[in-house]
């Protein structure tokens, strides 16, 4: 497929699907945890965490991330993506504002809390999986 055609596929996965994995690097070894995301029109994955988490430290320290997103478990043809990409924390209030949803009271005392920060993770290429013969395709930032 040609890479608009893979661009909207790959759209359409980070549509339908906002639970995934994301992989740091901790010790020079994959740290992985699931993770809900947001997205926006150029690829780039969001994704709100407590300042004072493992991840938010590994980042600081290696922002070399790995996303899964997209298999249900349904059977082996499921399709999902795989994301190489780097991170980055940010704190400003207005991404804080957009990501912000009342589910996340349980963990923060409001979009305001100074503990409340926002992954953003930049894609360098972004695996199309299990979607017939053709695939994997890959899609390089």
């Amino acid at each position: 497929m040609n890479q608009e055609e893979l661009k909207k596929k790959i759209h359409e996965v980070m549509e339908q699907h906002k639970v995934g994995t994301l992989a740091t690097v901790k010790d020079n070894k994959p740290h992985t945890r699931y993770m809900t995301f947001w997205n926006d029109d150029e690829f780039t994955f969001y994704t709100p965490t407590n300042r004072e988490t493992h991840k938010a430290d590994e980042i600081d320290a290696n922002p070399h991330v790995h996303i899964l997103l997209g298999y249900e478990g349904e059977g082996y043809g499921d399709t999902y993506l795989e994301v190489e990409g780097q991170a980055k924390i940010r704190e400003d209030q207005e991404i804080k504002d957009k990501l912000w949803n009342d589910h996340m009271d349980r963990w923060f005392d409001g979009k305001e809390d100074p503990e409340y920060v926002v992954l953003e993770i930049l894609p360098e290429s972004i695996r199309y999986m299990n979607q017939g013969q053709d695939t994997p395709e890959r899609l390089d930032m």
